[in-house]
């Protein structure tokens, strides 16, 4: 009898400021550098989210409950998978805000990368924490990183400063795990930590399906037979619901077209001819871990993660498609990862706003504000009342996060 193979149950992101060591932490459980784009590699740094899949492994030695080793350091046993997690490098440097946060989007569970040999907090540190708690998601793990690049009593008092930081910015304690992800010291601290602390959360397979698409592609190779291309793939995380090979589904607010000197958005149907998570293709999918959908779709119209921010499925069963909204502000005093502190000014008419609604990233053209807002968007995206939306304001020639609003 053949074991069926585990697939990713639950999504873990990794976040916090730039060359805090997130994709290094990544590769560490992973084995996969996530840093795989030319941009990147030539800067240093992530610039779109980076996925990758880890086995969490029980051993039966009691020194090491978990690790992502096949076979024990401790006791040379080899040890038996229970659970796969897929993982999230969202980027940390401070343009890039809008991609971190919509990779939050897709998470069930979140690890913070602070470094033990910078002040604690560096601005993204603040701010990928507060958009975690903005968002929603409880599930959080620190990883105090670099711990090899100073002495015990530096890293105890770093350590500290950390665990201010945190009860400060979240009202409460998080897991701190000290680690070197360069020499990957104390890995197996922080693989315990995930499999007792971030759970798989219980799932309904019966509710409409719908998948939040983080990143499009055409998978095809230049000079490919045109009998032999295969259709767009949509990459993502399913938020609810069941997705089977030979659906057909609608993916909104879908493509851009340009008619008479305007852009107007099409929702279009797709046949799901294909879904994989981890490595393996399989014939039906709900949430948990991230997924990719081959599709019907030209791959001419998926690739350059042009359908970022699209939800997928049932026809008429999306949440409607709007091009200007209501929102409830929430914001906050203060200017959230300025490095010095700025209070917050009113909002002036027709100023753009960054906004993101799951997945999705639009510019927000403020119409009125007060205790409610009028925003004029242009990019129409997915939103029924009730949905949260995170705000994003240009001070000093970069986006901060200001706080959120609830769409009304």
């Amino acid at each position: 009898m053949v074991k069926k193979e585990l697939l990713p149950e639950i999504t873990i992101g990794l976040t916090g400021h730039v060359d805090h060591g997130k994709t290094t932490i990544t590769h560490a459980l992973t084995g996969k550098w996530t840093m795989i784009h030319s941009e990147e590699l030539k800067r240093g740094i992530t610039i779109k989210l980076g996925y990758a899949d880890a086995s969490i492994r029980k051993c039966k030695c009691k020194d090491i409950p978990y690790t992502v080793d096949e076979i024990c350091p401790k006791c040379s046993a080899k040890s038996e998978v229970v659970r796969k997690i897929s993982f999230v490098d969202a980027p940390g440097h401070e343009t890039l805000m809008a991609v971190m946060l919509s990779g939050a989007a897709i998470m069930d569970g979140a690890i913070l990368v602070i470094s033990a040999t910078e002040e604690v907090p560096q601005p993204q540190t603040l701010e990928h924490l507060t958009a975690l708690k903005i968002l929603g998601i409880e599930n959080i793990i620190v990883v105090q990183n670099k711990v090899d690049l100073l002495t015990k009593e530096k890293a105890k008092e770093n350590y500290l400063q950390i665990k201010n930081f945190v009860k400060e910015t979240l009202g409460r304690d998080v897991p701190i795990i000290p680690v070197s992800g360069q020499k990957k010291v104390n890995i197996d601290a922080l693989v315990t930590a995930i499999q007792e602390l971030i759970p798989t959360p219980e799932r309904d397979l019966k509710k409409d399906p719908i998948f939040m698409v983080a990143r499009s592609f055409d998978v095809n190779r230049p000079g490919t037979d045109i009998d032999k291309l295969t259709g767009g793939v949509l990459g993502g995380a399913v938020a609810q619901g069941l997705f089977k090979i030979g659906q057909e589904m609608q993916i909104k607010p879908g493509l851009k077209l340009e008619k008479k000197g305007s852009v107007v958005w099409k929702p279009i149907i797709a046949k799901i001819t294909g879904i994989f998570s981890g490595n393996a293709s399989i014939k039906e999918k709900g949430p948990g871990g991230s997924v990719a959908l081959a599709t019907s779709l030209d791959p001419a119209i998926t690739k350059s993660d042009s359908f970022v921010g699209s939800l997928v499925g049932i026809e008429d069963h999306l949440p409607r498609v709007v091009e200007e909204f209501d929102l409830e502000p929430h914001l906050f005093e203060y200017v959230v990862g300025a490095k010095e502190k700025l209070k917050l000014s009113p909002f002036k008419q027709y100023e753009p706003l960054m906004l993101n609604v799951g997945t999705a990233t639009t510019v927000g053209i403020v119409q009125s504000s007060g205790k409610k807002m009028r925003l004029k968007l242009r990019r129409p995206v997915c939103a029924d009342k009730g949905t949260k939306v995170a705000i994003a304001r240009q001070i000093q020639n970069r986006w901060h996060l200001i706080g959120y609003g609830v769409v009304l």
